[in-house]
């Protein structure tokens, strides 16, 4: 059985690819061609389009690319077709692949959606696309099996990936030891997964460690997102390339640019705020738009303010200096917010979504044939 998978962010591959280990360990036979980023390719992905080419973000950035993202969904369209796959799997990324979804089923191909596009948040409208679209929609917040309901269309939770994610990590030892040596409490800064994030929101996040000399101050890098890193003025401040888990498990603290990031801190019991700038017409533009209180996963998912947001304007030096004064002091506050990490977990449950979604798949296929 070929599934054709497509994940077109990092925390995507991150979690497609735990959707492999798992389809793999339920059947041997199964096989992954499609897009993806190098831990699919580890889990046996033969790769047609690398993720790296992917990563546009904010308005300005995807209209000022839009040539080479109509020539990668061309090309990606013909390469389905050339494989011939059982079912083809879709991985967040609602741009790209809710075209996918109308393509796959146009030419008559199964329709897999595995973490559902955030419909609820702006353009929900787009539910009935999925509605006629996806022949399966595997939700992994617990809220959005509701939302579809409103459009007369049954999704299924299978629970959070970010769980497996962290507890089927390999942690490096001696990452950890070396960070643990050290007296000095770490101050996580993850600054996002795309070179447009880590230009908007690093500078800001550097410029408060001067006033912080007590603590050491890691930056959370990947591979490509190390050149970017290294082309600001960050003396003084250390990197850590693909190493973000061992850095969040040895932290007192981290600035975190919203997205996936912020659930992972949280279920490492890291206190934290939550940072995020853009380019003024893409903010403009998603405020019009964005039909949600928050932009954090953590405050989502609580549907309350657990941890601060420093959005846009908001999220400057004397602002960011007051957040973490207060997250690296043993006090109310960071109890507060430690506490509803523990009511956020005993909601997410505990880890097996990869797996959970990995069954529900193959039943859907094993039904496909039998009727």
């Amino acid at each position: 059985m070929t599934f054709y998978i497509v994940a077109g962010e990092v925390s995507g591959d991150v979690h497609a690819a735990n959707l492999m280990k798992a389809l793999r360990g339920a059947d041997h036979s199964v096989r992954f061609r499609g897009v993806g980023g190098d831990h699919m390719i580890f889990q046996g992905l033969d790769c047609f389009l690398h993720i790296r080419r992917m990563n546009f973000m904010g308005l300005a950035e995807v209209l000022r690319n839009l040539f080479s993202i109509r020539n990668m969904l061309r090309d990606v369209k013909k390469d389905i077709i050339k494989c011939k796959p059982d079912a083809i799997i879709l991985v967040d990324y609602p741009g790209f692949n809710l075209q996918l979804s109308h393509y796959a089923k146009k030419h008559g191909i199964p329709c897999i959606y595995y973490i559902s596009p955030k419909l609820w948040a702006w353009r929900s409208s787009r539910a009935n696309i999925i509605r006629r679209n996806v022949d399966l929609m595997l939700c992994i917040l617990p809220f959005e099996q509701d939302f579809y309901k409103h459009f007369g269309y049954k999704a299924l939770y299978v629970g959070n990936p970010v769980p497996d994610a962290i507890e089927q990590h390999v942690y490096d030892e001696a990452v950890t030891g070396s960070l643990q040596k050290d007296t000095r409490p770490v101050v996580a800064l993850l600054p996002g997964s795309r070179k447009q994030e880590i230009t908007q929101c690093l500078p800001v996040m550097l410029d408060v460690v001067a006033r912080f000399p007590k603590y050491r101050f890691v930056i959370a890098a990947l591979d490509h997102t190390l050149s970017s890193i290294n082309d600001m003025n960050h003396s003084g401040v250390e990197v850590l390339c693909n190493k973000t888990y061992e850095l969040l498990s040895c932290s007192s603290a981290a600035l975190v640019t919203s997205g996936t990031a912020t659930l992972e801190t949280a279920l490492f019991n890291v206190p934290q705020v939550c940072c995020y700038k853009t380019s003024a017409l893409t903010y403009h533009v998603a405020k019009r738009v964005i039909r949600v209180p928050y932009i954090s996963l953590v405050n989502l998912i609580a549907n309350s303010p657990v941890i601060k947001e420093l959005i846009q304007d908001d999220f400057e030096v004397s602002r960011l200096s007051e957040e973490l004064q207060q997250l690296t002091e043993r006090g109310p506050y960071r109890e507060t917010m430690l506490k509803a990490y523990g009511e956020l977990k005993q909601g997410l449950g505990g880890a097996g979504a990869s797996v959970r979604a990995a069954d529900h798949i193959l039943a859907f296929m094993t039904d496909r044939r039998i009727k």
